[in-house]
């Protein structure tokens, strides 16, 4: 089974299909319906929820709370929160000059064998030569 992480560039588009700020929602949607059908398993680093969230309360505040509990739902997701996550997540951060949170979810997909999905073009460009990150306009919809 292909192993994906996706950081929350990719998730928010989940619950803002229709928003004209979203692009490759369709892509996000797709990935969303294999997850559901075991199609893909996810692997996401311990911070990912509170980063949705975040983003879920400032954009759609009526419909956050609602949103996190359907996102607590799914199935498929092991979440990986060890020492050597971290450790890699800031060597990314330093060497890249980049936020700790991007780099997490990279770390986790380099840690775990995973490939890293994300709208996020700047942190892409950064980062795709050390491997295992795609963006989530390459997915097939």
């Amino acid at each position: 089974m292909t192993r994906f992480v996706i950081d929350a560039s990719v998730a928010i588009k989940w619950f803002l299909p229709d928003a004209t700020d979203e692009a490759n929602a369709l892509q996000a949607l797709d990935l969303f319906l294999r997850l559901r059908a075991a199609e893909v398993s996810l692997v996401q680093p311990a911070h990912w929820k509170a980063e949705v969230a975040s983003v879920l309360a400032r954009r759609v505040p009526t419909t956050a709370a609602a949103d996190l509990d359907d996102l607590n739902l799914l199935e498929g997701i092991q979440i990986i929160d060890t020492p050597l996550i971290y450790r890699r997540a800031v060597e990314l951060a330093i060497g890249l000059s980049h936020h700790l949170f991007d780099t997490l979810y990279h770390a986790t997909a380099l840690e775990s064998e995973a490939v890293m999905i994300t709208a996020d073009r700047r942190y892409h460009d950064k980062a795709a030569h050390l491997g295992r990150i795609m963006l989530l306009e390459q997915l097939a919809a």
